[in-house]
C-alpha cells in the first residue's frame, strides 16, 4: 500500500491510527471519566503550576503530580495521564491500565499513541512513554449555552517534551499562533468553508460549529492523518458520524490552493506555513521544516496567498490568515503587503510585532530544537542574516490578514455594496498594544460598519456613542481650555483617537436626536458664523473635514448608527 492510500485508510506510518473505532471510542470514555479537561488539569495541578505549564515550564506541574499519583484512585488516575502526555514522564504498564481501564497500555500502543521505553521488556510490566501529545482543548459556550466543546488533541511531542531536533514532517500541536487565528477568525455561518493547511486539525473543529462542510488540506500526510484521528476521537462533540465522516469533512492532500482549484468557498482560514527560511540551492522538502517553512524565499509564501486566494472564494466570501512580511531598509512595513493586495479584494492588514533579522533567527532556530548543537546554531543563524541581507531586509513584520471578495450582485456580508463587484476596504495598519480576546467578533463588526459608511448617506444618519467609549481631557494648571481631549475604546482594537474642539462637540452631541448634517451645521454657525464664508471661515471645506473625521469614527466604532 503506499502512503496515500495508508492515509485514507487510517493508518499513515508514524502517527496515530483513526482506523480502530472501538478504541477510539474506549479511549475517548476514559480520559472523560478521569476528567482529563482543561478545568481538571488545572484543578490537579493549581493555578501556578498550571500557568508555568502553558509557558512550557513543566518542572511545577511534575512536582504538583508527584505527590497526587500517590492520592486517592482518581487523582493518581489524572496524574497518571497528565504525567503521561503533558510532561512526557513514562508510566508502567499497571499505572496506565488503572487509569484507563477501558482502552488500557496495550490499546494505547495499538493506536500509535504510546510506545515501550527503549531497553524496557516489551511484554513484561515496564516502562511506557508517550509516542505523541494528547491534550485538553476546547472553548466556552455562547451566552445562549451553544457552541462551547471539550476536545482532545493529538500531535507530535513537542521541542520541550522531547531531546534532539524536531523531525522535520513534525505535526505542530497548539500553539500561539494556532490560538491567535481562533481567536481572529469572524465566525458567523457558513455553507463551505476550507481550513488550509489544516496541521493537527485545530481550525477545522471551529469551523465546524458554524460551516455546513469543512475541507482541510495540508502538504503532509501525517498531518492530515493527525487531523483525521482527532475529528474522530471528537466526533460526538464535533457532530461527526464517524462511519460518514466525508459528509462534513473532506481531507485533501497537497500543497496549498492545487487541492481546491476550481472550488469556491465562503470561509477560508489558514495558519500558513509563512516562516521565512533561508533556502540553499538544490534543497529538497526533507530538508525543511513542513509545519513552518513554505519552501519558498523571503515572504513569497505569503504573497502568493494573498494573489491567489480570492480565486478559490465566492461571491461575499471571506479568508483570514496568519502571514510575515519583509520590510526592506528605509521602507515603511506597509509597501510590500499593500502591494500585494488586489484593488478588486477587500483587504485589512494588521501588523501585530515587528522583529529585527537576529531576533527572527534566534524566535525560528529556538523554535524546532536547533540551537542545541553549538556549531550549527552558528551556521544556521548566520544563514539567515545573510538570506535577510541579500533582499536588504531591516525588520519582519507579523500580522492578521483578511480578505473578501466582493459579491458580484452589489450585497456584501448583511447590507449593500457600492457597486456591482465593488471592494470598499484597503486598511493597513499597525497596533502593537494588547487587543481584547476574542477579537474575530470586533473585527467582524468593523467590517459590517464599513459596509454600512459604503451604503448610506452619514449626512442623514443618527448616531450614538459606543457604550465602551470614554473621553479624557488633559490641560495644563490654569489653562481656559483643554490641550489635549481623547477618545479611547475599552472593548474590542482598544483604540484611541485625538480629537479636534469641533470633533470633541460632534461627539458630546451625538445623543441620536440630530442627525449629522444637522449638528454640523449647528457646529459651523457656533464655530464661523455662517456656512456662506464669513470673516475667512470655509463652512463647505469646515462640513467636509468633519464628514471625514465623523465617518473614521463610526468606521472604528467610538460611533454607531442609531437603530
Amino acid at each position: 500500500m503506499t502512503d496515500s492510500t495508508l492515509f485514507l485508510a487510517g493508518n499513515t506510518p508514524d502517527a496515530p491510527r483513526s482506523d480502530l473505532p472501538g478504541l477510539l471510542s474506549a479511549l475517548a470514555a476514559d480520559l472523560r471519566a478521569v476528567d482529563y479537561t482543561l478545568d481538571g488539569v488545572a484543578g490537579l495541578l493549581g493555578e501556578s503550576a498550571y500557568n508555568a505549564l502553558n509557558r512550557d515550564q513543566i518542572i511545577p506541574a511534575l512536582l504538583a503530580t508527584e505527590s497526587a499519583a500517590h492520592g486517592g484512585s482518581s487523582t493518581a488516575a489524572l496524574a497518571a495521564v497528565v504525567r503521561l502526555w503533558l510532561l512526557a514522564e513514562p508510566q508502567t504498564r499497571a499505572t496506565l491500565d488503572a487509569a484507563l481501564p477501558g482502552i488500557r497500555a496495550e490499546g494505547l500502543a495499538e493506536l500509535g499513541l504510546l510506545e515501550p521505553v527503549p531497553g524496557a521488556d516489551p511484554s513484561g510490566d515496564g516502562l511506557m512513554q508517550a509516542k505523541a501529545d494528547l491534550r485538553p482543548y476546547g472553548w466556552d459556550a455562547n451566552e445562549d449555552g451553544s457552541g462551547g466543546a471539550e476536545l482532545w488533541v493529538a500531535s507530535d511531542l513537542a521541542a520541550h517534551q522531547q531531546a534532539g531536533v524536531l523531525r522535520h514532517d513534525h505535526v505542530l500541536g497548539i500553539g500561539q499562533a494556532s490560538t491567535t487565528l481562533v481567536q481572529t477568525t469572524v465566525r458567523r455561518h457558513v455553507a463551505k468553508a476550507l481550513d488550509l493547511g489544516t496541521g493537527c486539525g485545530i481550525q477545522s473543529f471551529h469551523l465546524l460549529h458554524h460551516a455546513e462542510h469543512v475541507t482541510a488540506t495540508d502538504i503532509s500526510e501525517r498531518a492530515l492523518a493527525f487531523t483525521r484521528f482527532n475529528l474522530l476521537l471528537n466526533a460526538e462533540v464535533l457532530h461527526l458520524d464517524p462511519e460518514h465522516l466525508e459528509d462534513r469533512v473532506s481531507l485533501r492532500l497537497g500543497s496549498l490552493l492545487d487541492p481546491v482549484t476550481g472550488e469556491e468557498f465562503d470561509l477560508v482560514v489558514s495558519n500558513p506555513p509563512f516562516v521565512i527560511t533561508p533556502r540553499t540551492l538544490g534543497e529538497e522538502a526533507a530538508g525543511q521544516f513542513t509545519y513552518r517553512d513554505g519552501g519558498l524565499p523571503g515572504d513569497e509564501i505569503v504573497s502568493s496567498l494573498v494573489r491567489a486566494l480570492p480565486t478559490v472564494l465566492a461571491p461575499a466570501g471571506t479568508a483570514q490568515l496568519l502571514g510575515n512580511w519583509e520590510i526592506p531598509a528605509g521602507a515603511a512595513w506597509a509597501e510590500r503587503p499593500q502591494s500585494w493586495a488586489s484593488p478588486d479584494t477587500d483587504a485589512w492588514f494588521i501588523q501585530r510585532e515587528q522583529v529585527s533579522p537576529e531576533q527572527y533567527a534566534e524566535t525560528w532556530l529556538q523554535d524546532a530544537s536547533e540551537s542545541r548543537d553549538r556549531q550549527h546554531y552558528r551556521d544556521a543563524y548566520a544563514a539567515y542574516l545573510a538570506d535577510f541581507a541579500s533582499r536588504n531586509v531591516a525588520g519582519i513584520g507579523f500580522g492578521m490578514i483578511w480578505l473578501r471578495r466582493p459579491a458580484a450582485g452589489g450585497n456584501l456580508a448583511g447590507s449593500a455594496a457600492a457597486g456591482p463587484g465593488a471592494a470598499t476596504i484597503s486598511r493597513f495598519e499597525e497596533i502593537t498594544y494588547p487587543i481584547e480576546q476574542p477579537v474575530g467578533p470586533h473585527l467582524g463588526a468593523a467590517v459590517e460598519r464599513s459596509d454600512w459608511l459604503a451604503a448610506h448617506s452619514l449626512e442623514n444618519a443618527h448616531l450614538l456613542v459606543a457604550d465602551d467609549v470614554t473621553e479624557e481631557r488633559h490641560q495644563r494648571p490654569g489653562a481656559e481650555h483643554p490641550g489635549v481631549i481623547l477618545l479611547r475604546q475599552g472593548a474590542g482594537l482598544r483604540r484611541t483617537n485625538l480629537l479636534s474642539t469641533e470633533l470633541a462637540g460632534f461627539v458630546s452631541a451625538c445623543d441620536g436626536d440630530l442627525s449629522v448634517g444637522q449638528i454640523i451645521g449647528a457646529l459651523a454657525a457656533l464655530l464661523g458664523g455662517s456656512l456662506a464664508g464669513e470673516d475667512g471661515f470655509d463652512g463647505d471645506a469646515f462640513r467636509a473635514g468633519l464628514l471625514t473625521e465623523v465617518g473614521n469614527l463610526v468606521r472604528d466604532g467610538f460611533l454607531l448608527p442609531a437603530e
